[in-house]
């Protein structure tokens, strides 16, 4: 049905302090989920994700099992999500999730990534009703229809359905996101999904051109750069040189 959305790209982390803060997030997304849902992946469904997601990318063992078994420890850090919302270079909306026991660092790293980018930071609230929260599910196949029925048969919640190039897409609302993993797995047992994920889709995009180009790679560049930010949602489409010409 036309949705305009990108899958989103995963960096390659190619240096030891690269991989090091790729292993904090996780870490710390691993045991805030075993703190608050226990530490069974068999027992709590956003951990098991969770620890799946981590393998794919190649977290080691010993990270994941270290923040597990932290977390069923006595005390420990105590974790809050945060989450940011402005304005890119071009015009652009940006939300930024945060992890953090310490906001007053949090929000001067994240604020002094939008200032130095020439970007700024709106209230709560100012760009996400420009987004549409949703699980997003991927595997390989040509027919759609068929997906589809299994969902339903399954009572879930589906917004949109996609098919192009071998590839469908499954659309659900956020709160569907483990229903709709389950009943696809059990329809589909022999096909691995290649995305699974809730995330932010924005409904419309905004062309960043010229010099608010790098503006905005630079914007990217300092909020991954910032210790607490783990996930950055955007609706820029970076137009080159050539495209605008």
């Amino acid at each position: 049905m036309g949705r305009d959305f990108e899958n989103r790209k995963h960096a390659i982390f190619k240096t030891a302090a690269q991989k090091s803060k790729l292993y904090s997030r996780y870490g710390k997304q691993l045991y805030v989920l075993a703190k608050n849902g226990g530490a069974s992946p068999e027992n709590n469904p956003a951990l098991k994700h969770l620890i799946e997601r981590a393998k794919k990318d190649q977290v080691p063992a010993h990270v994941i099992e270290k923040a597990c078994e932290k977390a069923a420890g006595v005390g420990g850090e105590d974790f809050v999500t945060v989450r940011y919302e402005g304005f890119g270079p071009g015009g652009c909306s940006v939300i930024v999730d945060c992890l953090t026991d310490n906001n007053n660092r949090t929000i001067t790293d994240v604020r002094s990534a939008f200032t130095k980018a020439g970007a700024r930071l709106g209230a709560s609230g100012s760009v996400a009703h420009m987004f549409d929260h949703l699980a997003v599910l991927g595997l390989a196949g040509d027919n759609g229809d068929v997906v589809l029925e299994a969902l339903l048969e399954h009572d879930i919640d589906v917004e949109d359905v996609e098919c192009e190039e071998g590839r469908i897409r499954v659309f659900a609302k956020a709160s569907e996101f483990y229903r709709a993993k389950t009943a696809l797995q059990e329809s589909f047992p022999d096909t691995e999904l290649d995305v699974a994920e809730i995330t932010f889709i924005p409904q419309d995009r905004r062309d960043v051109t010229g010099e608010d180009v790098a503006a905005f790679e630079k914007l990217m560049t300092l909020l991954n750069d910032c210790e607490d930010v783990q996930e950055i949602y955007h609706n820029a489409r970076i137009v080159s040189e050539d495209e605008v010409g």
